[in-house]
């Protein structure tokens, strides 16, 4: 069993170092062995490709996330060249089950290729999500089995108040349950794959209430307190360095806010804790705790991301209500809306935890749950790839390690090796009558007892041009488009005093090692992951682009908007008093624009990471419009209907960069750019629709 959280840092847990409760983690390390030097891959899509896999991620396909740079490393699904843990062990007898978050194919409406869920590639029972992040209480692309569904039209689970990490627990003790009634001679895999502690920060007020108070000292005390921690219990030495802080308490104008985030933080790991106690409880009421290998690990180091921590600017729409039973959430970020109908909030004064608020912890508490490391998620210093690993299995593990701290490096790329050493499997080397890459991991069940493992190769990692390599103590590293620096870890594990000047022929080996694995590995061209191209080739060149209705551009022939001025002309007919629907739209969640109707009025939407600007028009009457959006090179929104302009003009901003999804006319089959659910498709006529790209 593998459970795998989210966005969490090194000693974020309690046998780590930290102060949340956890104490079902706690007793899985005192009767089993942690992992002082275990790595993931810096980011959350990359890491479930390789521990899914057993490749480093971009011989996977997702070197990057899941969208297509045009690369074979950069294809932002599985290939079919791997295969899953799942499709390992199925024809060694077991049982597959999942519940928890995907995020390993860009597919996620109604349309998706279900071949690249979690039921195409070997799991016989899902519940979980397929985006990579969203609300706790109403999770977007919700699935069970190969059925997107919503909180409250699951016939199979009605809790009597949703809440993600629980339903992610409940089902999984559920697949536990059931096994023991449709097949209990057999084994079983289970991932579990949290989504705690990812933002937002969301909880229950009953389960934050626990830490109101607790962190009003700030960074620097609560991380000094855990390095002193870690180095007592021995998890670090008793010279260990400490990397610098990154923030000063001092100058947070908003303490109480800033620290209600911690509190929810803290809230949310410990109600993940308790799941995994529920899960536990299940294996040991059916006497297979002791057989079982429970592996406990997380998907990259501390988020500093700030999503959520700026306010949302975007006006909550005019139609906004209740999204009812079968309304699925389409959105993963704001601007959104709750379930019930409110719009949700963002931004400085605004406390996480409830539904209707999306907020990150930033950069200061991230440096905290990373001690005593440098940098975050994204990077791969320590503080971007190390995690807890821990390993629990009384009848392989001997009596006399429990509790042990193993300190032999290990990567995500064994958990496959291990998983097939363990169960009798024979790893594949074609499926469905294509070629299967060679796994690239050692089984880790020799260090489980302190023997060594049977390691030849050098650990490498590559995430947004941050690579590094790692060759017994010796750690090569660089941040994109800056130098190497080296480091000895096993004196210094914080990354603190680079010797590349002084061992420069140490420093050329591991470099054409480095070198040597991108080449082999489909990590090159460095820096691919910013590639405008996609599958189809480069960009399109046009500037003006005649569409009929229901036109559909994929991403690379669809205009080429990033920091483009644009003018969309429609000409249209409503054919009743309440005219709706998608008349244009390019891009998805995460930017882009769409033009369409709500509440019998047009409405223009530019999307870009940041916020969503939006314009909105008078009612259309019955009959033949003209409408006219334009986004101006200096990011302004204005909108025209029949000649005549329907507003004042909104500020706005470019969209950076050219959008994952391509464009459609008359309908969003894709992740729905504006508040809407997809397909939303135009309950009119539409004539022809023009877009005019800028030359500015």
């Amino acid at each position: 069993m593998v459970v795998l959280c989210d966005d969490m840092g090194y000693s974020d847990i309690g046998c780590y170092g930290g102060e949340h409760a956890t104490p079902n983690l706690d007793a899985l390390a005192s009767k089993g062995v942690r992992f002082t030097q275990f790595y993931n891959t810096a980011r959350c899509c990359p890491t479930r490709a390789s521990l899914l896999t057993g490749l480093y991620p971009h011989q996977a396909g997702i070197g990057h996330m899941t969208n297509d740079r045009g690369r074979d490393g950069y294809r932002g699904v599985l290939n079919r060249n791997s295969v899953t843990i799942a499709e390992a062990l199925k024809p060694a007898g077991y049982r597959t089950y999942m519940t928890g978050k995907w995020h390993v194919t860009p597919g996620l409406g109604p349309d998706a290729d279900r071949r690249t869920w979690p039921l195409g590639r070997g799991f016989e029972k899902f519940y979980g999500t397929i985006a990579g992040a969203g609300s706790f209480y109403d999770p977007a692309a919700l699935v069970r089995q190969n059925a997107l569904i919503t909180p409250e039209n699951d016939p199979e689970y009605k809790p009597e108040s949703y809440y993600y990490t629980d339903a992610i627990t409940d089902n999984a003790v559920r697949y536990l349950k059931d096994h023991q009634t449709e097949s209990p001679d057999k084994p079983f895999f289970l991932y579990v794959a949290y989504t705690a502690a990812h933002w937002p920060m969301h909880a229950p007020e009953a389960a934050v209430a626990k830490y109101k108070g607790k962190f009003d000292a700030g960074y620097g005390p609560l991380r000094a307190a855990r390095f002193e921690r870690m180095k007592a219990s021995g998890l670090l030495s008793a010279d260990a360095d400490f990397a610098p802080g990154s923030d000063d308490w001092d100058a947070v104008p908003d303490k109480a806010w800033e620290a209600r985030a911690k509190e929810v933080y803290a809230a949310m790991i410990e109600i993940m804790d308790a799941g995994v106690g529920r899960i536990v409880g299940q294996l040991k009421q059916a006497n297979q705790l002791d057989d079982t290998l429970i592996l406990f690990l997380q998907d990259n180091g501390a988020c500093a991301e700030n999503q959520g921590r700026t306010e949302n600017k975007a006006p909550a729409p005019d139609d906004l209500r209740p999204l009812g039973p079968d309304g699925l959430q389409t959105r993963v970020t704001p601007p959104m809306q709750t379930r019930d109908g409110r719009w949700v909030r963002t931004g400085p004064g605004v406390l996480a935890g409830p539904a209707d608020t999306y907020i990150a912890y930033g950069r200061g508490w991230a440096n905290v749950s990373n001690t005593p490391f440098r940098e975050y998620k994204h990077w791969t210093h320590e503080g971007g790839i190390s995690t807890p690993l821990i390993a629990h299995w009384p009848t392989g593990i001997k009596p006399g390690r429990a509790g042990a701290f193993e300190r032999q490096p290990g990567h995500l790329i064994d958990v496959m090796a291990t998983c097939v050493d363990l169960a009798g499997a024979s790893y594949p080397t074609e499926k469905d009558g294509k070629p299967i890459k060679p796994r690239e991991g050692v089984s880790l069940r020799p260090a489980f007892n302190g023997e060594p493992l049977a390691r030849t190769q050098p650990l490498f990692w590559e995430h947004e041009g941050n690579r590094a390599v790692r060759d017994g103590d010796w750690k090569l590293v660089a941040k994109e488009n800056e130098s190497w620096e080296l480091y000895n870890i096993a004196a210094d594990r914080a990354e603190q005093h680079n010797l590349a000047s002084s061992q420069p022929e140490r420093v050329k080996d591991l470099a054409a090692q480095w070198d040597a694995y991108a080449a082999r590995a489909d990590v090159l061209p460095l820096g691919a992951w910013r590639a405008e191209g996609g599958a189809q080739g480069p960009l399109s060149t046009k500037k003006r682009f005649a569409l009929e209705p229901n036109a559909q551009l994929a991403r690379a022939q669809a205009p080429a908007v990033a920091n483009k001025g644009f003018t969309i002309t429609a000409k249209i007919e409503a054919d009743d008093d309440h005219p709706k629907g998608v008349i244009v739209a390019q891009g998805g969640t995460a930017l882009g624009y769409a033009l369409f109707l709500a509440e019998s009025r047009p409405r223009f939407l530019v999307r870009t990471p940041e916020a969503a600007s939006r314009i909105v028009g008078p009612k259309l009457s019955p009959g033949a419009h003209t409408v006219v959006a334009k986004l101006d090179h200096s990011g302004a929104l204005t909108l025209t209907i029949d000649g005549a302009p329907a507003a004042d003009p909104v500020p706005g901003k470019l969209i950076p960069r050219q959008p994952g999804d391509g464009l459609q006319v008359g309908r969003d089959d894709n992740a729905a750019v504006g508040p809407y659910a997809t397909p939303n498709a135009y309950d009119g006529t539409i004539h022809s629709v023009v877009v005019d790209l800028d030359d500015k």
